[in-house]
Parts: C-alpha cells; sequence; structure tokens
C-alpha cells in the first residue's frame, strides 16, 4: 500500500497487502473484492441515504483502485458488536461466500476500529479495509501532483498511526537497551509510532508552506484582480467536464470516482466581457474521512476565498439530496473550524448538472437559486454564465471618472476590471460610468 509517494516500508514498518494490481497468492489478475454494507435499520433522522445506492457508491468505489468486485451484500445490523461488528451468524454466512468466490479482499463500508479489523481478517483469511481506508487507497493511486502527493500521504499515515496494533501482533519484541540501569528498551510499535510522526511532523511543515504559498498567489490575483469562481459538489457529480464547458480546458473528466484531486484554475469570460478565474476541486462524499479533510485544508481555502461557489450536482442520481446534504455537511465544518465564512450559502448557486440523462433542462425541477445544465450538451450554460456575471454584478458600485485623453492606460484598466456603462468622449477627456468591484474601485482611486 502507498502512503503517498511512498510505501509503508520505507518507515520500517509491517508491510500490507496491496489491494490491487495481482493477487495475494502470486496469480497474475486484478483481486477478486466483496462489499459489504452494515446497515442499521432506517429508522432514526439521520438514516437518510438509501441502501441500494449507498452500496452501489461502494461498489464504485471498490472498482475505482482496479478491484472486481464478486460478491455483494447489504448486512442488516441489529447490535454494533465491539469485537467484529457483525454478529456470529452474519460472519459465517459471509465467509463462506468469501470463500465460495475466492475473495482476496473485503471491503466494508463502515468505519472500523483496529480491533474490527484484525479480527474479520482472522476470520475470514483475507484483506479486509474499511470505507476510510478505502478512500484513502484511491487518493493514493490519483495523486499526482507533489502537493496532492503530501496531502495524501499525511491522511494515510494519520490513518495507519492508529492501526499499528494490527499490523504487529508481535509487541513483546524489544530493541535492546544499553548497560544495567537502562531500560528493556522502546518497543517496535513505540518506534513505528515515533517513526510516523517523526515523518507527519515533517510533512505538516511542507503543507504549511504549501498554504503560505497558495495565500500568496491569492493575494496577487486579489492586486490583478479578477473575481474567483469555485466548484464544488459530490465526486462524480460532473465538475471537471462543467468545468472543461465553461472555460475551454481539458482538464480530465472521467465517469469515476475522485478523477479530480489537485485543484485547477482557467480564466473564464463572461457574457459582459467581464474576466473570472474557475476553480475545479476535489469532489467531497459521504462520511469523508477527517483525517482527508485536515490534509486537503490548503486546497479547500480555495473554496473560502471565492467570490461565488458553485456547487454541483448530479440531479439524475437517486440520491442527490442526500449527497447536497454530505456536501454541505463538509462546508459547515469548515466554518466551525474557522476556515469558511458563515455566509457562504450566499455566494453560492446550486448548478443541478446531467440534464441530458433525465430528456433536457426542461424536465429538471428547480428552485430559486437552481440552474439546470448539461456539461455534455451546453444546454443551460449559458444561463449559468448570465447568473455568475449577475451575482458579480450585484456586487458592484456605479462610479464615474473623467479620464484624460493620453491616459488610455487608465481606461484600459477600468474595461479590464469593471462594467462600463456609458461613455462620452471630449476633446481633453473622456468621461465613463463604470460598475466596479468596491476592492477595484479603492485600487483605482488609489492610484
Amino acid at each position: 500500500m502507498r502512503v503517498g509517494s511512498q510505501r509503508l516500508t520505507d518507515f520500517e514498518l509491517k508491510p500490507l497487502p496491496k489491494t490491487g494490481g495481482g493477487s495475494e497468492s502470486g496469480q497474475a489478475g486484478p483481486l477478486r473484492a466483496a462489499v459489504l454494507l452494515p446497515w442499521e435499520r432506517p429508522d432514526r433522522a439521520d438514516a437518510v441515504r438509501a441502501s441500494e445506492a449507498r452500496l452501489a457508491e461502494a461498489v464504485g468505489l471498490t472498482a475505482a483502485i482496479g478491484l472486481v468486485v464478486v460478491h455483494t451484500a447489504i448486512v442488516p445490523l441489529r447490535l454494533k458488536r465491539s469485537a467484529t461488528l457483525f454478529g456470529i451468524g452474519q460472519m459465517d454466512t459471509q465467509r463462506l461466500a468469501i470463500a465460495d468466490q475466492q475473495v482476496g479482499v473485503v471491503v466494508v463500508d463502515s468505519q472500523l476500529s483496529p480491533v474490527q479489523q484484525r479480527n474479520l481478517e482472522k476470520a475470514w483469511a483475507c484483506k479486509v479495509i474499511d470505507r476510510t481506508g478505502l478512500i484513502l487507497d484511491i487518493f493514493g493511486e490519483r495523486a499526482t501532483t507533489s502537493e496532492g502527493a503530501l496531502q495524501v500521504e499525511l491522511a494515510h499515515l494519520s490513518y495507519q498511526r492508529s492501526r499499528l496494533v494490527r499490523s504487529w501482533t508481535h509487541l513483546e519484541r524489544q530493541r535492546g537497551g544499553f548497560g544495567f540501569l537502562g531500560g528493556p528498551g522502546e518497543t517496535q510499535i513505540e518506534a513505528d509510532r515515533r517513526l510516523i510522526d517523526d515523518r507527519m511532523v515533517r510533512l505538516k511543515r511542507e503543507l504549511e508552506q504549501v498554504r503560505r504559498t497558495r495565500g500568496l498567489h491569492r493575494e496577487a490575483r486579489k492586486r490583478t484582480p479578477f473575481p474567483t469562481v469555485a466548484l464544488v459538489g459530490y465526486t462524480n457529480s460532473g465538475k471537471s467536464t462543467l468545468f472543461n464547458a465553461l472555460t475551454g480546458a481539458e482538464v480530465m473528466a472521467k465517469d469515476l470516482l475522485f478523477a479530480t484531486l489537485d485543484p485547477t484554475m482557467r480564466g473564464l469570460t463572461l457574457p459582459s466581457g467581464r474576466r473570472a478565474i474557475l476553480s475545479d476541486t476535489v469532489g467531497f462524499i459521504s462520511e469523508l474521512p477527517t483525517e482527508l479533510v485536515a490534509a486537503f485544508r490548503a486546497t479547500l481555502e480555495e473554496v473560502s476565498e471565492a467570490d461565488i461557489i458553485l456547487h454541483v450536482r448530479d440531479a439524475a442520481h437517486p440520491d442527490t439530496a442526500a449527497q447536497k446534504d454530505d456536501v454541505e455537511a463538509v462546508l459547515d465544518g469548515l466554518v466551525r473550524d474557522g476556515s469558511l465564512d458563515d455566509n457562504w450559502k450566499d455566494r453560492c448557486i446550486e448548478v443541478l448538472n446531467k440534464a441530458d440523462l433525465m430528456g433536457g433542462v426542461a424536465e429538471v425541477p428547480t428552485k430559486t437559486g437552481m440552474i439546470a445544465v448539461s456539461a455534455i450538451t451546453g444546454e443551460g450554460l449559458s444561463i449559468l454564465a448570465d447568473a455568475i456575471d449577475a451575482r458579480l454584478s450585484a456586487g458592484l458600485e456605479l462610479c464615474s471618472y473623467d479620464i484624460p485623453v493620453a491616459d488610455g492606460a487608465r481606461l484600459a484598466w477600468l474595461y479590464q476590471h469593471g462594467e462600463v456603462v456609458e461613455r462620452v468622449d471630449g476633446e481633453e477627456a473622456v468621461s465613463v460610468k463604470v460598475r466596479l468591484l468596491p476592492a477595484h474601485r479603492a485600487r483605482f482611486e488609489q492610484q
């Protein structure tokens, strides 16, 4: 298993079996996997996600790391057992199915404790990973930039640190002490924990530098300055396809969970002629691991600084309402820790994407503040561009200036950063009425 750009063995840890690219028995081909969804009876207000949709999502996540899913099951839970999560009868039933299908990896779509994970591996004689481990593996496979690799490695180490007990069963092994007064030395688990802690400190230091660099870039954009529009949404909601359709870029856009990990920015020309910066960000998911939220803080800061947030939703997905709640829960979490202002919804436009799968924009039910589009066919994109333009214009102030005819640079600056609504050319000066953002007006008048 990779941790960012390095393997766990680089830290002298006991290596875990890889989850893809071959079988544990040495046979060629991808591993055969089983996906199990522990499902508590949905009789509580917070249990809004349909079990079938949740299982389908787990299967998609499993396939995203190259595993072949040969067995799936929804396992109803009356009581969560601290040792194994599942009951004895459920354990036996799944053990027979796992053996019959020659499963090499079992994905349990829930959060497992280290003890539960260890006991399930013993009972089923194969590797077991939980939802957090699965998502971390996907991120490890997809991280391509140095920043993404740093973020994934930090998240993976934070997760792995809590599972050292599962990795090591020979905790009595000691590394020697010296002299007669010294103790027996540190245990292997203590040494591993120390190695991980040291590496995490270095990663946090490097990510802090990334955060400062991003801050400098944002300050530079403010001085330019162009308004920023950030895309957020559930994974595989079509953000990258919409990004390409609006900007003409060619970032990777696939029908794949977590196809985008690293933020991408491109220029966007709005109907008024105003220029803006469009930012594509990592997708969210239900029960997003806290390790990832913390590690990707530098990336999510792009959302906090955006003038407009486009919440892209998969309108055709049967669980679109629950996906919306999951995204808003992550953003509200950023509000609680101070990374995002609490009025972010005032800057948000809901974009109901994939209208082509529902018969067109006219067939998508919308409410105030929602815009239906199809990033594939382009239907509704002009309406979305007009809405972005109108939202930006709402914060503009109407100003009047007399610009000397010889001062073409100042006049060009107003055209570039504002919306000129009236112009009268005189012999010595050009009188203009222009709509500017407050920050742009202050900068222009200072100059």
